[in-house]
C-alpha cells in the first residue's frame, strides 16, 4: 500500500515547488505579507470547516420544534433531512468549474455569504416551502465550500496537506458537535423560540466571511493560484489518456461505499435525536447524545487516516466500523434510553467511514487527475445514492408509528456498505483497472 502512496507523494514533493514560485511571484513581495497572508488562509479554513455541518445538525436538535411549528408532516421532515446530500450532489459538481471562472478563495467566500443568508433567513421566512429553499441556500454554500477546500489546503499547503487535512477534519467534527450540543440549550437561554435557536448560527457564518475578503481582494496573492489550479486540474490535457472512470469496479464500489456511510450518517444527523426523544431523552440530553456521536469524528479523523494508509487493503477497518454500527442500531432498537450513550459512542465511531472513504479516495488512484476523478465520480454519485434514505426514514417512520422498521433499514443498509468497503479497500488503482 505505501508503494501506491509513494507516486502520489512524489508527485506532490516534485510540483510543491512551482505552486510556491507561482504563488510568491503573485503575492506582495515581502515574507511577511506572505507569512501573514498564509497565516489567513489558516483561519479561513478553520472557520470555513466549522461551519460546514451546523445548519444540519442544528436542524436535527430541534427537528420536532421545526415540525410542529411549520405544521410539517413526517414525510416532509424527512425530505428535509434529504435536502443535504441532493444539494450536495447538484452544486458540488459546479465547484470547479466556478473556481476556475472566479478563484476558489473568492467562491469559498462566496459560499460563506450563502450560508449565512440562508441561516438567517429560513427561521423567519415562513412557511415550509420557504425553509426549505433558505435551507437549500445555506446547503448550496455548504456543497462548494466542501468541494473547495480540499483544492486550497493542497495549493497552499503542499507540503503539508496531512496536517492541514487534520485540522480541517477537527474544525468539521467540531463544529457539527457543538451545533448539535449547544443548540438546545441556546434556544432555553435566548426564550425558547427554535427560530432564535437557529438563527445564531448564522453569526458563525458571517465570521467564516471575513478571512476571505482581503484574499479575494488581493487577488495576486490568494485566488490565482486558486485560478490556475482548478484549470490544471481539470483540463482534459492532464488527465491521464484512456482513464475512463466508469470503466473501473473499484471506483464503483467506493461511490457505493461513499453513498452508503453519507446516507447513515445523514440519518444520524437528521434524526438520531428525534429518536431518543420518542425514547423518553430529555431534548437537552438528546442533543448532547448526537453531539457524542458527532464528536467521535474529532480524534478518529486522525487515527482512521493514518492507520488506513499503513494497511495493505482497509478491508478489516471497514468491518470493525460496520460492526459498530450494527451494535448501534440494535442498541436504538432494544433500549435506546438505558444505553443511550454506548448506542451514541457505537454510531459515531460507525460514521468515521466518511475520512476512511476520503483517505481512501487518495489511495486508489496513482496520478492526480486520476484522484480528482475518483474523488468527483465518487462523491457526486455517493450523494445521489444517499438521496433517499433520510427520505424513507420518514416515511416509514409516520407509517408505522415507530422505530422499528427505519431502524431494521439501517441495518440491512450497513450489510452491503461492509461488502462494498471490503472491495474497494482492495490494493489496486482505478487506472490499472481502467486501463485493462
Amino acid at each position: 500500500m505505501m508503494g501506491s502512496m509513494a507516486p502520489e507523494e512524489t508527485r506532490t514533493t516534485m510540483t510543491s515547488p512551482a505552486i510556491h514560485r507561482s504563488t510568491e511571484s503573485a503575492a506582495p513581495g515581502t515574507p511577511a505579507t506572505r507569512a501573514w497572508t498564509t497565516r489567513l488562509v489558516v483561519v479561513g479554513i478553520v472557520l470555513t470547516a466549522l461551519n460546514l455541518r451546523p445548519a444540519i445538525t442544528s436542524l436535527g436538535a430541534l427537528l420536532e420544534e421545526v415540525r410542529d411549528g411549520l405544521g410539517m408532516s413526517g414525510s416532509v421532515a424527512g425530505l428535509l433531512t434529504s435536502v443535504p446530500p441532493l444539494c450536495f450532489a447538484v452544486f458540488g459538481v459546479m465547484a470547479p468549474r466556478l473556481a476556475r471562472r472566479f478563484g476558489a478563495a473568492a467562491v469559498v467566500c462566496a459560499g460563506m455569504v450563502a450560508i449565512t443568508t440562508g441561516l438567517a433567513l429560513r427561521p423567519y421566512i415562513g412557511g415550509t416551502a420557504g425553509f426549505l429553499a433558505a435551507s437549500a441556500l445555506a446547503l448550496m454554500g455548504i456543497a462548494v465550500s466542501n468541494v473547495l477546500m480540499p483544492v486550497i489546503v493542497k495549493r497552499w499547503f503542499p507540503d503539508r496537506v496531512g496536517s492541514m487535512t487534520g485540522l480541517y477534519s477537527m474544525a468539521l467534527a467540531l463544529g457539527t458537535s457543538a451545533a448539535a450540543a449547544v443548540t438546545v440549550p441556546l434556544t432555553g437561554a435566548l426564550g425558547g423560540g427554535w427560530q432564535s435557536g437557529l438563527v445564531v448560527w448564522a453569526g458563525l457564518a458571517a465570521a467564516a466571511v471575513l478571512p476571505w475578503i482581503p484574499l479575494v481582494r488581493a487577488r495576486g496573492a490568494a485566488s490565482r493560484p486558486d485560478d490556475r489550479a482548478p484549470a490544471a486540474a481539470g483540463s482534459t490535457r492532464h488527465e491521464p489518456d484512456g482513464l475512463r472512470i466508469t470503466r473501473s469496479r473499484t471506483a464503483w464500489a467506493l461511490a457505493v461505499f461513499f453513498g452508503l456511510q453519507a446516507t447513515a450518517a445523514y440519518i444520524t444527523m437528521g434524526w438520531m435525536a428525534q429518536i431518543f426523544r420518542d425514547a423518553g431523552v430529555a431534548a437537552g440530553t438528546a442533543g448532547l447524545l448526537l453531539a457524542v456521536t458527532m464528536v467521535m469524528g474529532v480524534p478518529l479523523a486522525f487515527v482512521i487516516p493514518r492507520l488506513a494508509t499503513r494497511l495493505p487493503h482497509q478491508g478489516p477497518i471497514v468491518v470493525a466500523l460496520g460492526v459498530c454500527g450494527l451494535a448501534g442500531y440494535a442498541g436504538l432498537y432494544l433500549a435506546p434510553a438505558a444505553g443511550a450513550w454506548a448506542w451514541a459512542l457505537l454510531l459515531g465511531v460507525s460514521n468515521c467511514a466518511f475520512p476512511l472513504a476520503l483517505t481512501m479516495v487518495g489511495m486508489r488512484a496513482r496520478t492526480g487527475a486520476g484522484v480528482a476523478k475518483l474523488s468527483a465520480f465518487a462523491q457526486s454519485t455517493g450523494y445521489l445514492l444517499s438521496i433517499p434514505g433520510p427520505l424513507l426514514v420518514g416515511v416509514l417512520y409516520q407509517h408505522s408509528g415507530g422505530w422499528g422498521l427505519p431502524l431494521a433499514m439501517m441495518a440491512a443498509l450497513m450489510i452491503p456498505q461492509i461488502g462494498v468497503g471490503i472491495l474497494a479497500g482492495r490494493d489496486r488503482t482505478v487506472e490499472d483497472e481502467a486501463a485493462g
